[in-house]
Protein backbone atom coordinates (compact mmCIF):
# COMPACT_ATOMS: atom_id res chain seq x y z
CA UNK A 1 0.00 0.00 0.00
CA UNK A 2 1.33 3.69 -0.94
CA UNK A 3 0.03 6.41 1.35
CA UNK A 4 1.41 9.60 0.93
CA UNK A 5 2.86 11.49 3.77
CA UNK A 6 4.29 14.80 4.46
CA UNK A 7 7.47 13.68 3.60
CA UNK A 8 7.05 11.89 0.20
CA UNK A 9 4.97 14.93 -0.80
CA UNK A 10 7.89 17.69 0.61
CA UNK A 11 10.21 15.17 -1.25
CA UNK A 12 8.14 15.01 -4.62
CA UNK A 13 9.33 17.17 -7.57
CA UNK A 14 7.40 18.08 -10.70
CA UNK A 15 9.23 16.26 -13.18
CA UNK A 16 8.73 13.38 -10.70
CA UNK A 17 5.26 13.80 -10.40
CA UNK A 18 4.65 13.61 -13.97
CA UNK A 19 6.40 10.34 -14.46
CA UNK A 20 4.19 8.95 -11.77
CA UNK A 21 1.12 9.95 -13.76
CA UNK A 22 2.80 9.26 -17.17
CA UNK A 23 3.83 5.23 -15.90
CA UNK A 24 0.33 4.69 -14.05
CA UNK A 25 -1.36 5.95 -17.31
CA UNK A 26 0.74 3.44 -19.33
CA UNK A 27 -0.33 0.63 -16.63
CA UNK A 28 -3.87 1.74 -17.52
CA UNK A 29 -3.84 1.40 -21.31
CA UNK A 30 -1.46 -2.10 -21.21
CA UNK A 31 -4.21 -3.31 -18.42
CA UNK A 32 -1.70 -3.89 -15.93
CA UNK A 33 -3.98 -1.76 -13.12
CA UNK A 34 -2.36 -2.25 -10.07
CA UNK A 35 -3.71 -4.28 -7.47
CA UNK A 36 -4.66 -2.22 -4.56
CA UNK A 37 -7.31 -2.86 -1.13
CA UNK A 38 -8.93 0.32 -1.27
CA UNK A 39 -10.86 0.08 2.19
CA UNK A 40 -6.94 -0.15 3.51
CA UNK A 41 -6.56 3.29 1.67
CA UNK A 42 -9.42 4.37 3.35
CA UNK A 43 -8.14 4.11 6.99
CA UNK A 44 -4.70 4.58 6.28
CA UNK A 45 -5.72 8.16 4.61
CA UNK A 46 -8.30 9.00 7.63
CA UNK A 47 -6.04 11.20 9.32
CA UNK A 48 -5.14 13.49 6.62
CA UNK A 49 -4.40 14.19 3.32
CA UNK A 50 -0.85 15.16 0.73
CA UNK A 51 -1.47 15.07 -2.85
CA UNK A 52 0.92 15.87 -4.92
CA UNK A 53 -1.38 17.10 -7.42
CA UNK A 54 -4.69 18.47 -8.61
CA UNK A 55 -5.85 17.84 -11.94
CA UNK A 56 -8.83 19.87 -13.46
CA UNK A 57 -10.83 17.88 -15.75
CA UNK A 58 -14.02 17.48 -18.00
CA UNK A 59 -17.41 15.82 -15.68
CA UNK A 60 -17.21 13.94 -19.36
CA UNK A 61 -18.48 10.13 -17.12
CA UNK A 62 -15.09 8.65 -19.64
CA UNK A 63 -12.49 10.40 -18.09
CA UNK A 64 -12.47 9.64 -14.35
CA UNK A 65 -8.52 10.73 -13.32
CA UNK A 66 -7.95 8.61 -11.08
CA UNK A 67 -8.51 5.46 -12.74
CA UNK A 68 -6.88 6.70 -15.97
CA UNK A 69 -3.77 7.55 -14.16
CA UNK A 70 -4.25 4.56 -11.78
CA UNK A 71 -3.85 6.51 -8.46
CA UNK A 72 -3.87 5.09 -4.75
CA UNK A 73 -6.44 7.58 -2.55
CA UNK A 74 -5.07 10.71 -1.22
CA UNK A 75 -2.73 11.29 -4.50
CA UNK A 76 -4.44 13.84 -6.19
CA UNK A 77 -6.85 16.34 -5.82
CA UNK A 78 -9.75 16.59 -8.26
CA UNK A 79 -11.93 19.25 -10.06
CA UNK A 80 -13.87 18.34 -12.30
CA UNK A 81 -16.12 21.07 -14.55
CA UNK A 82 -17.88 20.84 -18.00
CA UNK A 83 -15.22 21.49 -20.30
CA UNK A 84 -12.60 22.02 -18.05
CA UNK A 85 -13.27 25.88 -17.64
CA UNK A 86 -12.05 27.95 -14.90
CA UNK A 87 -13.97 30.29 -12.89
CA UNK A 88 -13.68 31.27 -9.47
CA UNK A 89 -14.41 28.81 -7.76
CA UNK A 90 -12.07 26.52 -9.39
CA UNK A 91 -9.85 29.36 -8.80
CA UNK A 92 -10.32 29.23 -4.93
CA UNK A 93 -10.22 25.49 -5.32
CA UNK A 94 -6.56 25.38 -6.84
CA UNK A 95 -5.45 28.14 -4.39
CA UNK A 96 -6.65 25.69 -1.20
CA UNK A 97 -4.59 22.77 -3.32
CA UNK A 98 -1.49 24.62 -3.49
CA UNK A 99 -0.98 27.12 -0.47
CA UNK A 100 -2.50 24.66 2.10
CA UNK A 101 -2.83 20.95 0.73
CA UNK A 102 0.50 21.14 -0.78
CA UNK A 103 -0.08 20.35 -3.87
CA UNK A 104 3.50 20.93 -6.38
CA UNK A 105 1.52 20.51 -10.00
CA UNK A 106 -1.51 21.96 -11.64
CA UNK A 107 -2.72 19.72 -14.38
CA UNK A 108 -5.65 20.45 -16.67
CA UNK A 109 -6.82 17.58 -19.17
CA UNK A 110 -9.24 17.80 -21.59
CA UNK A 111 -10.42 15.05 -23.85
CA UNK A 112 -11.26 14.27 -27.13
CA UNK A 113 -14.71 14.17 -28.11
CA UNK A 114 -15.70 16.59 -25.71
CA UNK A 115 -19.29 17.34 -25.65
CA UNK A 116 -18.80 20.54 -23.89
CA UNK A 117 -16.59 21.90 -26.84
CA UNK A 118 -19.12 20.46 -29.52
CA UNK A 119 -21.88 22.46 -27.63
CA UNK A 120 -19.82 25.55 -27.80
CA UNK A 121 -19.09 24.92 -31.50
CA UNK A 122 -22.47 24.68 -31.98
CA UNK A 123 -23.76 27.59 -29.57
CA UNK A 124 -25.79 25.77 -27.57
CA UNK A 125 -27.67 28.04 -25.26
CA UNK A 126 -29.34 26.26 -22.49
CA UNK A 127 -29.75 27.85 -18.89
CA UNK A 128 -26.78 28.73 -16.94
CA UNK A 129 -24.90 26.14 -19.30
CA UNK A 130 -24.51 29.06 -21.96
CA UNK A 131 -22.56 30.99 -19.82
CA UNK A 132 -20.09 27.87 -19.02
CA UNK A 133 -19.90 27.63 -23.23
CA UNK A 134 -18.96 30.63 -23.65
CA UNK A 135 -15.25 30.04 -21.39
CA UNK A 136 -14.89 27.73 -24.88
CA UNK A 137 -15.18 30.67 -26.90
CA UNK A 138 -12.01 32.18 -27.06
CA UNK A 139 -10.71 28.81 -27.75
CA UNK A 140 -13.08 28.47 -30.49
CA UNK A 141 -12.12 32.06 -31.92
CA UNK A 142 -8.09 30.92 -32.32
CA UNK A 143 -9.38 27.88 -34.42
CA UNK A 144 -11.10 29.74 -36.75
CA UNK A 145 -8.27 32.17 -37.09
CA UNK A 146 -5.88 30.12 -37.57
CA UNK A 147 -7.68 27.44 -39.74
CA UNK A 148 -10.21 30.50 -41.93
CA UNK A 149 -13.45 28.43 -40.62
CA UNK A 150 -14.73 25.90 -37.83
CA UNK A 151 -15.85 22.89 -39.27
CA UNK A 152 -18.11 20.05 -37.20
CA UNK A 153 -15.14 17.92 -37.85
CA UNK A 154 -14.26 15.93 -34.89
CA UNK A 155 -10.22 16.70 -35.55
CA UNK A 156 -11.26 20.31 -35.51
CA UNK A 157 -13.04 20.26 -32.27
CA UNK A 158 -10.38 17.99 -30.65
CA UNK A 159 -7.92 21.13 -31.77
CA UNK A 160 -10.54 23.57 -30.15
CA UNK A 161 -9.99 21.49 -26.75
CA UNK A 162 -6.35 21.32 -26.95
CA UNK A 163 -6.23 25.28 -26.72
CA UNK A 164 -8.98 25.16 -24.27
CA UNK A 165 -6.47 24.07 -21.97
CA UNK A 166 -3.89 26.21 -23.18
CA UNK A 167 -6.26 29.02 -22.39
CA UNK A 168 -7.74 27.24 -19.32
CA UNK A 169 -3.81 27.69 -17.56
CA UNK A 170 -3.64 31.21 -18.98
CA UNK A 171 -7.13 32.02 -17.21
CA UNK A 172 -5.10 30.67 -14.03
CA UNK A 173 -2.09 32.76 -14.34
CA UNK A 174 -3.63 35.35 -14.99
CA UNK A 175 -6.68 34.73 -12.36
CA UNK A 176 -5.05 34.44 -9.04
CA UNK A 177 -1.88 36.23 -7.83
CA UNK A 178 -1.06 33.72 -4.85
CA UNK A 179 -0.86 31.20 -8.12
CA UNK A 180 0.94 33.24 -9.90
CA UNK A 181 3.15 34.12 -7.51
CA UNK A 182 3.97 30.34 -6.24
CA UNK A 183 4.63 29.34 -10.10
CA UNK A 184 7.08 32.28 -10.18
CA UNK A 185 9.06 31.07 -7.22
CA UNK A 186 9.02 27.92 -8.97
CA UNK A 187 7.27 26.22 -5.90
CA UNK A 188 3.95 24.93 -8.07
CA UNK A 189 4.27 23.84 -11.77
CA UNK A 190 1.31 23.86 -15.05
CA UNK A 191 1.03 20.63 -17.00
CA UNK A 192 -1.12 20.34 -20.15
CA UNK A 193 -2.88 17.40 -20.61
CA UNK A 194 -4.90 15.51 -23.24
CA UNK A 195 -7.11 12.70 -22.87
CA UNK A 196 -8.28 10.15 -26.18
CA UNK A 197 -11.78 8.57 -24.96
CA UNK A 198 -10.66 6.05 -27.88
CA UNK A 199 -7.26 4.57 -26.63
CA UNK A 200 -7.42 5.46 -23.27
CA UNK A 201 -4.01 7.15 -23.54
CA UNK A 202 -2.89 10.85 -21.66
CA UNK A 203 -0.43 13.06 -23.64
CA UNK A 204 1.17 15.22 -20.90
CA UNK A 205 3.59 18.18 -21.41
CA UNK A 206 5.00 19.83 -18.41
CA UNK A 207 5.18 23.68 -18.88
Amino acid sequence: MTIQTAESQSDLIPEEIISILKEGNKRFVNKRLTDRDLMEQVVGTSSGQFPFAVVISCIDSRVPPEIIFDLDLGDVLSIRVAGNVINNDVLGSLEFACKIAGVKLIVVMGHTNCGAVKGACNNVELGNLTSLLDKIKPAIDLVQQQNGTLSSDDDIQDQVARINVSLSIDTILNGSTILREMINSNAIRCAEGMYSVETGEVELNLL
